[in-house]
């Protein structure tokens, strides 16, 4: 029928690897909200003219993104002039800011580069563009909450020391644009933690990797909750031996009976296991080489020297309790408040705002 209307169906077809697609999503949608660009496209006699009024309508590159390019390039420009001028030590980059990651040739820098993503880290050439690259599996929504996880582990795997500064640059997740620059000077962020080395953060037996895995899904439990429920949850880790010498169990050990391999916690299938068994009252017993030994154990260690701040409870008296009896590192999540908070020597060091 001649009176029949014309519909534009545009599909785009990404790999896996594929970056900022969703951004060409975006500019294909404002663009054929032009009436000469859509008449053009429908008209077009052939699949060359097609492509010529494709490559007009879009032509280049997106506008929105060349002026996001430029914000960018300037944001890290400052970060650069900002860190030399403040003595840092390093330039921490938060890679979450942009759709899959932050671009190849986009960091170029004499500085020391860190890149931080949550996304899995994947051997390539585009690491080479920084010093080191770090994966915090779990982010708290709150940039400063961020921050704190990701240089505790930077920490904890002698990527940073105590005693430097450095220059953060994040933005938004997803926005594609650096917005926040921040200088941190690491030692004043954990001077209630800090005696001098990186070993006093970390005890000797726990590898960093076991911690940051444990933080993940504290992390995750804090944020989802549990079958639309916050829950709260206590893991012990490190110096299991005097550990042990503290608790007792409140329920049949679920882990009781399998083999190592099985209940460690750097074993991708123990999250939801983990996650599960959050529920139950009482701690998380784990090894610093990351073996779950047991679950729903009573913390019976007392430090009478010891005051917590107005507000927490039995689960964070313990954890206080326990990081001071023990050469170890204790891990809260808070059912009321959905916070985070690590405990060692007495110590507490918030690693999530709380809910408000």
């Amino acid at each position: 029928m001649d009176d029949e209307r014309v519909h534009l169906i545009m599909m785009l077809i990404a790999g896996e690897k594929s970056r900022d697609y969703l951004q060409v999503l975006a500019s294909i949608a404002r663009q054929v909200k032009e009436p000469a660009l859509v008449n053009g496209l429908v008209n077009a006699t052939d699949l060359d003219a097609l492509h010529e009024q494709l490559v007009g309508g879009f032509g280049g590159i997106r506008p929105v993104q060349a002026q996001q390019n430029r914000v960018n390039r300037l944001m890290f420009r400052e970060a650069e002039r900002v860190a030399r001028g403040a003595d840092c030590g390093a330039l921490m980059v938060f890679g979450d800011t942009f759709v899959g990651g932050v671009e190849r040739g986009a960091i170029e820098s004499k500085l020391k580069t860190i890149l931080v993503t949550r996304n899995p880290i994947e051997a390539g050439a585009d690491q080479k563009e920084f010093s080191e690259t770090i994966q915090v599996r779990s982010f708290s929504n709150q940039r400063m909450a961020q921050l704190r996880s990701a240089i505790l582990v930077a920490l904890t795997r002698g990527v940073i020391k105590f005693t430097d500064r450095i220059c953060c640059l994040d933005g938004m997740t997803g926005s594609n644009q650096f917005d926040t620059l921040v200088v941190v000077d690491i030692e004043r962020e954990f001077q209630t933690l800090l005696t001098g080395s990186t070993a006093d953060l970390l005890p000797d037996d726990v590898k960093p990797e076991v911690l940051e895995r444990i933080i993940a899904v504290a992390t995750e439990l804090a944020v989802e909750g549990r079958e639309g429920r916050p829950v709260g949850c206590l893991f012990v880790v490190g110096d299991n031996e005097k550990v042990e010498t503290f608790i007792k169990p409140l329920v049949l050990n679920p882990f009781f009976g399998y083999k190592e391999e099985e209940r460690n916690i750097l074993n991708p299938f123990m999250d939801e296991t983990v996650k599960e068994f959050s529920s139950i009252d009482g701690a998380f017993v784990i090894r610093g080489d990351g073996v779950v030994e047991s679950a729903g154990s009573l913390i019976q260690a007392t430090d009478s020297d010891y005051s917590l701040p107005s507000g927490l409870g039995s689960r964070h008296a313990a954890a206080a309790a326990i990081s001071v009896a023990a050469n170890c590192i204790a891990i809260v999540v808070s059912s009321s408040t959905s916070q985070v908070t690590l405990f060692r020597r007495g110590v507490m060091l918030p690693l999530t705002e709380k809910r408000r």
